[in-house]
């Protein structure tokens, strides 16, 4: 939606209610090698496939809100029990891996793809460290906490695809004035921000409550929450190198999470660093 008109909020909603959600290339891939008929498939499988790629597991999640029957009773999150619920064969039959990102973006919007895929390494971090930090605190649905981790940013991902031009203007503007705030940036060039876009998006998709609630951050008091926050915290910040002069407060917030000393913080993200790369 490249337009020289500045589409309003609810314009952008509605717009990505209706649009086909873009996935990455391998999980198209690996999509198409699986066989409904192969006897060993399996919905654990297919969720491998979709659970490492945020946009392919909002995809399945919004499908499921969308055709729901009368007896689902209670919220489902977690990837594996959606498939179970949408059957193997809807699953990868109704729910096609396409369009791909890297197509939908092109040559024409290369930068925009780099920064597309330098967000989604960032979620996929913060997963792994959200993940991670609920099995330390002995939460037993930490498989949401990973999910809600990875589709944090979920609507900053959707608009690399869907508005490349405006968040490579929104980049250049905070890298010119590294004193404004993104929100403010984000008002400026897009009328709303992402924060504002996201929050309207999931109530539209009518994603569980528990998820919509997991990554917002105006709910930090809540531990599950504040889990998410500082992992989304430490993959950004760690982006940028492990010298980044925000670290420290994070290595603090997170031993506080997780009732140890800052030194013990430090040894349990690098442990996990060193596990991923």
């Amino acid at each position: 939606m490249q337009q020289n008109k500045m589409p309003s909020l609810n314009t952008w909603v509605n717009f990505l209610n209706q649009v086909e959600i873009p996935v990455l290339k391998h999980t198209a891939r690996d999509f198409n090698r699986l066989d409904i008929d192969d006897d060993d498939l399996s919905a654990r499988k297919i969720a491998h496939v979709i659970k490492y790629d945020p946009m392919m597991t909002v995809k399945v999640m919004r499908y499921l809100q969308k055709h729901k029957c009368g007896s689902q009773v209670h919220e489902i999150m977690e990837v594996e029990q959606v498939v179970m619920m949408l059957g193997l064969k809807n699953s990868l039959d109704n729910v096609p891996a396409k369009p791909l990102v890297d197509e939908l973006l092109g040559k024409q919007h290369m930068n925009a793809l780099v920064n597309f895929l330098r967000l989604l390494r960032r979620a996929k971090q913060a997963s792994i460290y959200a993940f991670d930090w609920a099995v330390r605190l002995n939460d037993l649905h930490f498989e949401e906490i990973r999910i809600a981790a990875l589709l944090h940013n979920i609507a900053e991902l959707l608009m690399w695809c869907f508005a490349p031009n405006r968040m490579l203007r929104i980049q250049a503007i905070q890298k010119k004035h590294r004193n404004l705030r993104s929100s403010f940036v984000q008002e400026k060039i897009f009328g709303f921000t992402l924060l504002q876009l996201q929050s309207e998006l999931v109530k539209k998709w009518a994603l569980p409550n528990l998820l919509i609630t997991l990554i917002d951050d105006q709910h930090a008091s809540q531990q599950r929450v504040r889990n998410v926050i500082l992992a989304i915290n430490l993959a950004r910040h760690s982006a940028n190198g492990w010298d980044d002069a925000a670290l420290p407060d994070d290595y603090n917030d997170i031993a506080e999470l997780l009732h140890v000393q800052p030194d013990e913080a430090i040894a349990i993200v690098n442990m996990k660093s060193r596990a991923t790369k």
